[in-house]
């Protein structure tokens, strides 16, 4: 693997930064950990940056305190759903990550999927459902194990791996008290994997993958974040070829939602056919000490702190006039 090159970035030609943690979504704890370790790396290369938490200020503070641009560590609702962006659009601050329309996209797994199967990007089945009664249905349709989720969630938050009709009621109970959508997905068993993107249009590239193996294959929120238990093997050790596949596939699925500056997709693989599978993109991952863009750009020689002043030096709008 060839080591990446940090881009040559003038900074102070960035200016002010508002670094967006925190926020209003049931992914604020993780958000302050990803903003806090992006607020001091950036410092730390002598950028003047700054802790913006939009739960405790007006967003119309970034204009009149003359922020320049920002780099969204939101996660979740309220920050990585196209509503920051809008506001950030309308004000005229550049900002980091897929524009207002590809974040709304992405975070909604529903229509993700239905552009990706437009495009013939393979995703797993699935059926949206509006009761326990529709999730027995769905579990009867698409088979044991299923996934129960919320449709615009991240971290796993609201996620149950269900086994058995008995189970349906209180999964669905579960997703549907984060979401009024809630869909239920066909479960693939095999290699869980994931692979950021980085760079806009035709110069945007794919790092290299990541196979994730946890705890009895549970990587959940307490998993992702907060234990040590969890593997994370980078080279993949996948078999020849099929690293290539993925980052091709990940790539078309990431330009597919028009996204741009980065994303991670998650991806499984199938034990028994070895076909990718792809779950969703995250339009704006995680930075934390656990998070997987920082531990791919290691691979390839990218340090945390100069993948963080590369992601800020592509901070753009949808419409720059």
């Amino acid at each position: 693997m060839t080591t990446e090159k940090a881009m040559a970035v003038d900074i102070k030609a960035l200016g002010k930064v508002a670094v967006l943690m925190g926020g209003r979504s049931a992914e604020r704890e993780v958000s302050l950990m990803s903003g806090n370790g992006v607020l001091a790396a950036l410092q730390s290369k002598g950028v003047d940056a700054h802790a913006f938490d939009p739960a405790e200020r007006e967003m119309s503070e970034l204009k009149r305190d003359g922020f320049d641009r920002c780099f969204i560590a939101l996660h979740g609702r309220f920050g990585e759903d196209g509503t920051v962006q809008g506001a950030l659009e309308l004000m005229g601050i550049p900002y980091t990550g897929p524009g207002v329309m590809a974040s709304s996209v992405a975070m909604d797994k529903l229509m993700t999927k239905r552009i990706w199967i437009a495009e013939g990007l393979p995703t797993p089945a699935w059926r949206q459902v509006h009761s326990a009664e529709e999730t027995v249905a769905a579990f009867r349709a698409l088979g044991s194990p299923m996934i129960v989720k919320p449709v615009r969630e991240g971290s796993t938050i609201g996620l149950t791996k269900v086994s058995s009709e008995a189970q349906c009621a209180q999964a669905y109970a579960l997703a549907s008290k984060l979401d009024p959508l809630v869909m239920c997905e066909q479960f693939i068993a095999g290699d869980e994997v994931t692979c950021p993107v980085l760079g806009t249009g035709a110069a945007a590239r794919a790092l290299p993958v990541i196979r994730i193996v946890a705890p009895d294959g549970n990587y959940d929120y307490q998993n992702k974040y907060f234990t040590d238990d969890t593997k994370y093997l980078v080279p993949c050790g996948l078999p020849e070829g099929e690293e290539a596949a993925i980052q091709a596939l990940v790539l078309k699925a990431y330009l597919t939602l028009d996204c741009r500056g980065w994303s991670r997709a998650d991806v499984m693989i199938d034990a028994t056919t070895r076909k990718p599978w792809l779950l969703e993109i995250n339009t704006s991952p995680g930075m934390t000490g656990h998070s997987l863009v920082p531990m791919s750009a290691r691979a390839v020689g990218l340090s945390y702190e100069d993948l963080c002043v590369s992601l800020l030096a592509t901070a753009s709008l949808d419409h720059a006039g």
